[in-house]
């Protein structure tokens, strides 16, 4: 797996943490780390994180090509 799909995936993981704590206590773990969620920083994470996990769709497709070549050794 190449290193982008790893930090693509660890930050998609990190950013599914994020929405989990939303969802169960309505804290947001990135907004009280980086000062809000109207700072810079944690509007930066959150388009990373949102790039990372668009990154992270490519998995579906090539999960067939690691299918295929497990098959064929």
């Amino acid at each position: 797996m190449m290193i982008v799909n790893k930090i693509a995936l660890i930050l998609s993981i990190i950013g599914g943490i994020n929405w989990g704590l939303i969802g169960l206590f309505n804290f947001d773990l990135v907004a009280w780390i980086f000062g809000g969620q109207d700072s810079i920083f944690s509007k930066i994470i959150y388009v990373v994180v949102a790039i990372c996990s668009l990154i992270c769709i490519s998995f579906f497709f090539d999960s067939d090509k690691i299918e295929k070549s497990n098959n064929n050794a």
